[in-house]
């Protein structure tokens, strides 16, 4: 099992993070792992969609469904397939134009993709991605206009 976490205050409003973090199709352009989104659907309780997660190169087709709904505060995320596990996206306003973003996962690996990040570590590997991630998710609110 990988796990990974990270936090990051970021200088903006909790509704333009959220209004971000919430779009799955501004997923591809934050997490440098996630190559595509599609059937995307929501209602209530959550979302549910079907993703292309790229490791070390190879690509991992998969489902996620939310758990948790909380808009604004915490959603959670179970992955199905072959990269199974859960991640977790917390939401806190910490002032008018700040606010911090707490991102988790964890999840195993399948076997094909073990293989090839086990030399290269698997945990350093997924720890660059997530700060990848959430220096990129800074760069789109930070800079939004």
């Amino acid at each position: 099992m990988i796990e990974v976490s990270e936090r990051i205050v970021l200088e903006s409003a909790l509704e333009d993070v959220w209004a971000v973090m919430d779009d799955p199709h501004s997923q591809p352009e934050i997490s440098p792992s996630i190559s595509a989104v599609r059937n995307v659907q929501q209602d209530a309780a959550g979302k549910s969609l079907d993703y292309t997660f790229r490791m070390a190169g190879i690509p991992i087709e998969g489902h996620m469904l939310t758990s948790v709904y909380e808009p604004r505060e915490r959603v959670v995320f179970d992955l199905q397939g072959p990269l199974a596990g859960q991640i977790t996206w917390k939401f806190e306003q910490r002032g008018p134009e700040e606010t911090a973003f707490s991102y988790a996962a964890a999840y195993s690996l399948p076997a094909r993709v073990l293989e090839s990040v086990v030399s290269g570590g698997a945990r350093r590997y997924n720890r660059r991605e997530l700060v990848a991630t959430l220096e990129n998710l800074r760069a789109r609110v930070e800079t939004a206009e």
